[in-house]
């Protein structure tokens, strides 16, 4: 059985949230409505450091059109291998994006005849929305990893793509002996194209996310594997999905965006975390 997350807090004073038709309310009388598109904007304005947070309505079609096709399934079947073997009943995916990792690992715990609740959290509104719209079982909350508004000690496991961890927060939400995935690019990760988009190309150490002294990191899993890209629409649509679309040059881009064909390698490593 898949289910949401409904521990809640209110944003502004930190009380439970309790839900009450299409909306979640605390007790000082601080309501947030859930959108027709089945997210709650989580994200107080006065928390924002801009307008309009996070990846970019733009980004986040790129995205979806990107992963649709696939490319990146075997670390969505990686990571989703990992949450069921840990045997976790609850996981926050903070910095869930478009939602697709969060939606293959409750279809993978769905398959598998395991109970499972969930909630994915992202401070890109598209994103949300675009997540919520595909997958109405969880909850999807618009908010920041600095401030998430789940109870303490509320969830076995967070698990982290590509995001923006914060270590306090994190444990805060955790159960005593809770787990956190992470997955971040290797040093080989999309190389390829760094080599086309850039005119010069640093090797960097392996990065590790967490502090030994928050985390007791457990296990890591190299993913490492060939894709290709035969079109120039797949090309663009990576470029635009990622941060490299504003590091490179102008003449940079522009080498990208002559491109119909690109072989590259997806290099990316899976770490567990016990707190």
């Amino acid at each position: 059985m898949i289910k949401g997350i409904e521990s809640l807090l209110c944003p502004l004073d930190g009380g439970l949230l309790e839900r009450t038709g299409n909306s979640w309310c605390c007790a000082h009388g601080h309501s947030f409505d859930i959108a027709r598109h089945g997210y709650v904007n989580l994200l107080p304005v006065q928390n924002k450091r801009s307008k309009d947070p996070g990846d970019s309505k733009a980004m986040v079609q790129a995205r979806q059109r990107y992963l649709g096709h696939g490319f990146y399934a075997p670390v969505a079947d990686a990571l989703t291998a990992r949450v069921l073997q840990l045997n976790l009943g609850s996981v926050l995916d903070a910095g869930c994006g478009e939602g697709y990792y969060l939606r293959q690992l409750v279809d993978g715990a769905e398959t598998e005849q395991i109970p499972l609740k969930a909630a994915g959290l992202d401070i890109s509104k598209w994103a949300v929305m675009a997540a919520a719209r595909g997958e109405q079982r969880l909850t999807w909350l618009v908010a920041s990893n600095a401030a998430i508004p789940l109870a303490d000690a509320s969830v076995d496991g967070v698990v982290c793509v590509f995001g923006f961890p914060v270590a306090g927060e994190f444990r805060r939400v955790l159960r005593p002996g809770g787990h956190l995935l992470t997955i971040d690019p290797g040093p080989d990760h999309l190389v390829e194209l760094k080599q086309i988009i850039y005119s010069d190309i640093k090797a960097k150490p392996v990065y590790q996310p967490m502090p030994e002294s928050s985390f007791e990191l457990i296990s890591e899993q190299v993913i490492n594997f060939p894709i290709g890209l035969r079109t120039n629409d797949l090309v663009q649509d990576l470029l635009i999905m990622t941060p490299h679309l504003y590091r490179a040059s102008s003449a940079g881009r522009a080498r990208a965006n002559a491109l119909d064909n690109l072989n590259l390698t997806v290099d990316m490593r899976l770490r567990t975390y016990r707190c």
